[in-house]
């Protein structure tokens, strides 16, 4: 199946097709793209239009066709630009993940202006940072954000404020969400070259202030057709090939996805709303993520794609309702914005009817995906996440920056249409991210026979014990192997011998025990005597979590006492 795949897509990508590559001059450097991709976010979005009176957006008992939404978001755009706001403008969104996000989103990369995607669980300080870098014109808050907002109001004089979902009285100086919808429903007619700025998302960097990544337009639609590329270049090879996978939708099937990540990030907004959306499928939303919840959306709603970081999949297929509640019209489940564990492709598969298990692999700083897997050749190479993408390049590299061999590990470049710009008002950052339009993903990878890519772990995160490299997903993947364990993160931690020691903590699944010595003598079958973890700690609470649902290591290292690791 797989001289299939590269078949297939030499066959997808070749003059003349939908899906053809070529290769451009972009910002000094060369630039694999597609040759037939729409030139901008705008094109994707009035393009939906054709879909009218299916339906788009989905909240609670709230529901939006499309041709209502295009209604919405003509209004939002012809009253921004009574505004004053133009292309090239920013306008700051802030919010949980209500309809009114991707309203003000394609109304605003529509008329040409840019989205500053404003993380929704920031504090006030880190709010003003944000605002101060990014210097919008308006800002789109909801409550909560409006509440926080007022109390660096006086450092933005000039900023137009617009309240969404506001209860009692409006605050001063804060514009109703009503006016803008009841505007003239006027589109305003504007050119948007590819490589304008559609969206900046913010970086969830672990030290110092987050930096903005520019995405641009042709970075963001490459994406979406990267998306589709790596769905039909799967479902074409497994046909040639004569082999069945679970997760085809009928012909005339609707997609059905439920957005579990936030929008303010590239999981959540580029690679499934903005996917669906291109698609004429149908988006759901939800107040705040829980596994019950949406096994009971799922259910009701006949959703096809979950999409999220792999901890929720996780989550959902633990949960008491899993064996009670229909899941069977699922098609797709999976992840991305973290590591697929093995494990956890296994269960899926074994527990889902008709979803294949997927993996997808990306950054902000890519505008989404670099690489996906699915179905079979996910189950076949649980350890992988694809091929990298039509649009990119990519190749792991040593410390010098010199290409390794197939098989060997080394960090993971990748350069392409889907690379960002650079970083807001960073030159220096920018300079040291990307080096001749190669995006040093931080990444320690490397890539098989059949270019499959295999994240090790992050450079960053790995554990230098003794002189020996440790990886901590490898660890992870081993300890959630395990029964017992519902969530564990890996770390290192500081050894006067040493340099660093491997820890781990882990929450057992409710009900569950974990024998720590057990534990560790099972480990001791898997992998070298030096990678099983000296310090383990059993907690018992879930682990902190960032926005996007990633675990957040260093808070987790930080609350934790030696004294008290088993």
């Amino acid at each position: 199946m797989y001289e299939e795949l590269k078949a297939t897509w030499s066959e997808l990508t070749a003059p003349g097709q939908l899906f053809e590559i070529e290769t451009l001059q972009v910002r000094g450097s060369p630039m694999r793209v597609y040759k037939h991709a729409p030139a901008s976010l705008r094109d994707i979005w009035l393009g939906t239009a054709a879909y009218e009176d299916r339906e788009y957006l989905i909240y609670q008992d709230e529901r939006h066709t499309y041709t209502r939404s295009h209604q919405l978001t003509a209004s939002i755009a012809h009253w921004l630009s009574e505004q004053g706001v133009q292309p090239g403008d920013r306008v700051a969104i802030a919010m949980r993940n209500y309809p009114e996000w991707m309203l003000a989103y394609w109304a605003v990369v529509s008329m040409g202006a840019v989205v500053v995607g404003m993380n929704a669980w920031w504090v006030t300080q880190e709010m003003k940072f944000a605002l101060n870098d990014s210097t919008p014109k308006v800002l789109i808050a909801d409550r909560e954000r409006i509440a926080q907002f007022l109390e660096i109001r006086d450092d933005f004089p000039e900023m137009k404020v617009v309240g969404v979902r506001l209860e009692g009285d409006l605050p001063e100086n804060v514009v109703d969400w009503a006016e803008l919808v009841n505007s003239e429903p006027a589109m305003p007619d504007v050119t948007i070259d590819p490589d304008d700025d559609a969206c900046i998302f913010y970086t969830s960097g672990t030290t110092g202030t987050p930096k903005g990544a520019q995405l641009t337009h042709r970075g963001c639609v490459s994406n979406l057709m990267n998306i589709g590329f790596g769905q039909a270049v799967q479902r074409d090879a497994l046909n040639k090939a004569g082999l069945k996978s679970k997760g085809a939708l009928a012909p005339d099937q609707i997609n059905v996805a439920l957005v579990a990540t936030p929008l303010f990030h590239v999981t959540g907004n580029n690679c499934v709303a903005q996917g669906i959306a291109a698609t004429g499928g149908k988006v759901i939303h939800m107040y705040k993520w829980d596994a019950g919840e949406a096994l009971r959306i799922v259910e009701e709603e006949k959703v096809t794609t979950f999409s999220a970081v792999p901890m929720m999949s996780r989550e959902m297929m633990l949960h008491p309702d899993f064996a009670t509640r229909d899941t069977s019209s699922l098609k797709s489940m999976g992840g991305g914005g973290a590591a697929v564990q093995p494990d956890l492709t296994r269960k899926m598969n074994e527990s889902m009817k008709n979803a294949a298990p997927s993996a997808g692999y990306g950054m902000t700083e890519t505008c989404g995906i670099i690489s996906a897997v699915s179905g079979v050749y996910l189950v076949d190479r649980p350890t992988s996440v694809g091929r990298a993408m039509p649009t990119f390049e990519a190749k792991c590299v040593d410390g010098q920056g010199n290409a390794v061999p197939t098989g060997e590990t080394g960090e993971l470049w990748v350069r392409g249409a889907c690379v960002i710009k650079g970083y807001l008002n960073r030159p220096e950052a920018t300079a040291d991210t990307i080096t001749d339009g190669w995006l040093h993903t931080g990444d320690i990878a490397y890539m098989d026979e059949d270019e499959f890519i295999h994240l090790v772990d992050r450079a960053k995160e790995m554990v230098l014990r003794g002189g020996e490299n440790v990886y901590c997903a490898e660890v992870e993947s081993a300890i959630f192997d395990q029964d017992a364990v519902a969530e564990c993160v890996v770390f290192g931690v500081e050894d006067e011998r040493l340099g660093e020691e491997v820890a781990a903590a882990i929450y057992p699944k409710a009900g569950a025990t974990v024998d720590v010595e057990q534990l560790r003598a099972t480990l001791k079958e898997k992998m070298a005597s030096y990678k099983i973890p000296r310090y383990i700690w059993l907690v018992d609470a879930p682990l902190p979590r960032n926005a996007n649902g990633k675990f957040v290591k260093r808070e987790v290292r930080d609350a934790l006492s030696l004294a008290d690791a088993l």
